[in-house]
């Protein structure tokens, strides 16, 4: 708990520099109704000039008080170190069998920034592959698919880890059931991840989420009176900013009233790595790499080729044509001309 000195190690430092770089230290003191000590003063000395009528009020002796301080501290910072995730150079899926029995037959690794597409109709396996991903399959699972970390099995701890999960999953349905504001609801989760600065990320995933969003919202919004597409919007910026998994999961995010081709690389911009399932041909042709799925199997991959990518403005400059048209019907224009 001390480094052999007579005041241990947090409760040495001025409170200046204490609270600018631990914030959340301030939380012991007004969980106790105790005033901040005074800017150039260690927590040690202003513990020592508390008054013996205040320490029995706390029911605690004063040399316990710098000890329930420090320990406070040591968890806190364990915590926050642990909050910072669970770093990978890779993931690899190696194939199982597709819903007739045959053999995939492939390997397939994706690093961090990397995006690959999963492709192929309804009902073809996309996304019972997202969850072999999201579950970490070892063979246990009906496409007998494994997935390894830096080419390793993940250990139980690692692969069952409700604190930090491997794997976000954004879903084509997201529903909110908490009486909170988007600020109240953003603030509680960057304060879980004992963010620096809970104000400041709080407006940041607000700001990046009307970026994306089709139509703006206010952080005094009820989180319950969010569109879908706001909802996704909102989880999209919160998983870029604060969440500490590495692997980000997205099922059909092209009906979801966003800047879809933003919101992925929102998430690519964080290093994460991207694997989402999708008809869009622009989405599909975003990523690096495309899985097209037949028969609950992996068919193909396709390395996304120069000459398809000079074909996305083509099909950009269509999808901007039909969102101009969609538009104009929900403004109840009418569209005699396109």
């Amino acid at each position: 708990m001390t480094t052999g000195h007579d005041i241990p190690p947090y409760s040495a430092l001025p409170s200046g520099e204490l609270l600018r770089r631990h914030p959340y230290a301030e939380d012991f003191f007004t969980s106790l109704g105790l005033a901040l000590p005074l800017a150039g003063e260690s927590v040690g000395a202003y513990f020592g000039r508390i008054t013996p009528e205040v320490l029995e009020d706390l029911g605690v002796e004063r040399r316990e008080l710098g000890e329930r301080f420090d320990a406070f501290m040591e968890l806190v910072v364990s915590l926050r170190d642990q909050g910072s995730g669970p770093a990978i150079a890779s993931i690899t899926i190696e194939g199982g069998v597709d819903k007739s029995g045959a053999d995939e037959g492939f390997v397939l690794t994706v690093v961090p920034g990397e995006v690959v597409s999963i492709v192929g109709p309804t009902g073809s396996g996309k996304s019972r592959f997202l969850a072999d991903i999201e579950w970490m399959a070892q063979g246990d699972t009906p496409t007998r698919r494994r997935v390894l970390i830096d080419g390793s099995v993940p250990d139980p701890a690692r692969r069952f880890s409700l604190e930090h999960k491997l794997v976000a999953q954004l879903s084509q349905n997201m529903n909110f059931v908490m009486d909170l504001s988007v600020e109240e609801f953003i603030a509680m989760h960057a304060e879980s991840r004992m963010a620096n600065d809970v104000a400041g990320i709080t407006r940041t995933i607000i700001e990046k989420a009307n970026e994306l969003a089709g139509e703006g919202f206010s952080p005094q919004t009820p989180v319950t009176a969010l569109s879908g597409g706001q909802s996704r919007a909102l989880m999209i910026a919160d998983t870029s900013c604060l969440s500490t998994s590495p692997i980000v999961l997205i099922d059909e995010i092209e009906n979801a009233g966003i800047d879809r081709k933003k919101a992925v690389r929102t998430l690519v911009d964080e290093h994460k790595i991207v694997l989402m399932a999708t008809h869009d041909p622009i989405l599909a042709l975003m990523g690096d790499r495309r899985l097209v799925f037949k028969n609950g199997g992996v068919r193909a991959i396709i390395a996304t080729s120069p000459a398809e990518r000079a074909n996305m403005t083509a099909f950009e400059e269509m999808d901007a044509r039909l969102t101009a048209v969609r538009n104009a019907l929900r403004n109840g224009e009418r569209i005699d001309r396109i």
